[in-house]
């Protein structure tokens, strides 16, 4: 993969894919940050959007990824991302991003099948790229109108925006990933309480 210089003090590790937000379509949707000052692209190249289908699961291989692909991939992220919050705000939806997400939910998504040794799910599609789009689109529709919806919250951390479903009992879960923000945040505030001391 080619090296990409990174805006402020953004690390590898923050362009690193957000796997586990607990839902297919937040994953997609994390794929870009917006914090302040730094905006995070994750889907900054072809490639880039190819090698989330693969490192998602949701691909045997990297799928062919045109630039007019991965245009259509981010406007869904960004309909997505719209609607998630307008909902959590139980404000209207836009029509243009209803449309263009039943648009792609209506399309031939990835089919389950059992691997021959019976010990794997495989993912197959006759349009690999169009199917997994569709398939993170009929994932956001079903969030939407679930009361999953209820549990969705965003990362505490200040320069993290990454969603992500808080499964945990008490419903108080407060970073993306303990070992991302979690830690990071942590840290900082333990060495605050000493500097200060």
């Amino acid at each position: 993969m080619k090296q990409q210089s990174l805006p402020g003090d953004i690390s590898s590790a923050d362009m690193a894919f957000h796997l586990n937000t607990g839902r297919l379509c937040l994953n997609a949707v994390a794929t870009f940050g917006d914090w302040p000052g730094d905006r995070i692209e994750r889907w900054p190249g072809t490639e880039d959007l190819g090698r989330w289908c693969l490192d998602s699961g949701l691909l045997p291989q990297m799928p062919k990824v045109s630039e007019a692909d991965l245009a259509a991939a981010r406007a869904l992220r960004a309909a997505i991302y719209r609607l998630v919050q307008v909902a959590r705000a139980q404000g209207e939806f836009v029509p243009e991003d209803v449309a263009l997400l039943n648009d792609w939910a209506a399309r031939p998504a990835l089919i389950p099948q059992l691997s021959a040794r019976g010990e794997d799910l495989i993912w197959r599609a006759d349009a690999p790229l169009e199917a997994v789009l569709a398939s993170v689109a009929r994932d956001a529709v079903e969030l939407l109108t679930s009361e999953v919806l209820g549990k969705i919250r965003e990362c505490a951390a200040e320069d993290c925006s990454v969603l992500f479903i808080d499964a945990s009992r008490p419903g108080k879960r407060r970073w993306c990933s303990m070992s991302r923000c979690g830690n990071r945040m942590k840290k900082q505030a333990f060495r605050q309480r000493h500097k200060g001391a």
